[in-house]
């Protein structure tokens, strides 16, 4: 079959945020063309926030993304505090971060449910899980709810925050709702065990590609909300304000969103980069967790990121537990939220749920930004797609059209990408 004519054109991937197509067409068993075609229309955060005062800048670009709004947010905030020279207080990180917690809840069940699961279970969506699968649907509606619920206990909203600001939490939770989330997350645990014994079960397909991976680093806990650091599976660190030393970031032709690279070229970002990066790190939940589903012996497939994601998981729910225990231990006290713009440069790392998420103001002497950059997981990871496509396309080429272009879209939806927040671009060509 490899001396056949190849062609394949998945138009607009479903099962994906946002719009991409899959391009490929092979002849004589040799690629001709195979790329991930991003057609999401470009948006304009980073030009929309010039001159806009340091107060507007978190509120803005939280909207980047309706499912990884807290991890903008967050990263936002950091950077202002990092320009404003603001240190935040223990307990305003203790908040921020069990809403934090709750975010990738969310987005990592909303993934390996809703969107992942169908294609282990061999369904085209979750509906027909309602009926076949009854239990695990209701489980997937309790936990992602409970991800929700812990952000708007937090800051007010599911989605977009309004609560959440520089320096300190401008309004406190109401205690019982603290109590209330607490109890709930120890109660998940269960049906976290129940998703656990049901991906144990899942074949992922048999694809390996070795390459770098970069995460936040923190020598305190696990990179997510911390970072001092940018690591690379390659053994070095980056500090976070030379992020450019390290990513950089290129326009290709066939798509709306950039690609990223580093000096060793394409490189993931993820749960299974930061679980490269950073395992020992794990709850020791997460850490079982991960031995059940022998995520080690999947390290260089990127169809493992779900499996991730369900360690990651059970990681976040503990880290909620804990932080919870840590507002109920003691009286919130209300902080003075005030803060003095200054001209200056700040960077906020952080990871969002698919990887690491950067935002990079410069502010003059009225806090007004007169600079904006802000890279995105999905961007970061646009490159690696395309060049694990080009590593797995020989090893299947053989196969009939319709697996092929299963496990091409199995590839994408594995990554988790949130095309939306990747297009930043837009290119404009002048003919005279």
């Amino acid at each position: 079959m490899a001396d056949r004519k190849l062609s394949i054109f998945v138009e607009e991937i479903c099962r994906v945020e946002g719009h991409g197509n899959i391009v490929l067409n092979a002849s004589n068993g040799k690629i001709e063309e195979l790329w991930l075609e991003i057609t999401e229309s470009p948006r304009f955060f980073e030009a929309m926030m010039l001159g806009r005062r340091w107060d507007e800048a978190t509120h803005i670009s939280c909207r980047i993304c309706g499912i990884c709004s807290i991890a903008h947010t967050t990263t936002s905030v950091r950077a202002i505090e990092d320009a404003f020279g603001i240190e935040p207080s223990e307990q305003t990180l203790a908040l921020r971060k069990i809403a934090y917690y709750g975010e990738m809840i969310q987005s990592h069940v909303l993934h390996f449910y809703y969107l992942a699961a169908p294609d282990f279970l061999g369904v085209p969506s979750v509906f027909p899980l309602v009926q076949s699968h009854p239990e695990e649907v209701k489980r997937a509606l309790r936990l992602k709810r409970l991800g929700n619920d812990l952000c708007k206990a937090i800051v007010g909203r599911h989605i977009h925050p309004c609560a959440y600001l520089p320096k300190c939490m401008p309004k406190l939770p109401d205690p019982k709702a603290l109590e209330d989330m607490h109890r709930r997350c120890v109660a998940a645990r269960e049906d976290l065990a129940a998703a656990v014994d049901l991906f144990a079960t899942v074949k992922l397909p048999d694809f390996q590609r070795e390459g770098e991976a970069l995460a936040s680093w923190h020598p305190d806990e696990y990179g997510m909300y911390e970072c001092q650091a940018i690591k690379s599976t390659q053994g070095d660190l980056t500090e976070r304000r030379d992020y450019r030393q390290k990513i950089h970031e290129y326009v290709v032709p066939h798509s709306h969103a950039k690609h990223a690279e580093t000096e060793q070229g394409a490189y993931m970002v993820g749960a299974l980069a930061r679980y490269r990066c950073n395992k020992e790190q794990l709850h020791p939940a997460a850490l079982a967790v991960a031995d059940r589903l022998q995520l080690d012996s999947y390290l260089f497939n990127p169809y493992a990121i779900t499996l991730a994601q369900v360690v990651e998981t059970v990681h976040s729910v503990e880290e909620a537990i804990r932080y919870l225990e840590w507002t109920l231990g003691r009286e919130l006290e209300w902080e003075d939220w005030g803060v003095k713009p200054r001209a200056g440069r700040g960077v906020g790392v952080d990871e969002a749920p698919r990887g690491l998420l950067i935002h990079d103001y410069t502010f003059d002497d009225d806090g007004k930004l007169t600079a904006v950059n802000c890279i995105i997981p999905t961007n970061q990871n646009l490159n690696n797609i395309e060049r694990d496509f080009h590593a797995l396309v020989p090893q299947i080429i053989d196969r009939p059209d319709a697996e092929i272009q299963l496990l091409l879209e199995m590839l994408v939806r594995a990554y988790d990408p949130c095309i939306s927040c990747a297009t930043h671009l837009l290119r404009v060509e002048i003919k005279r």
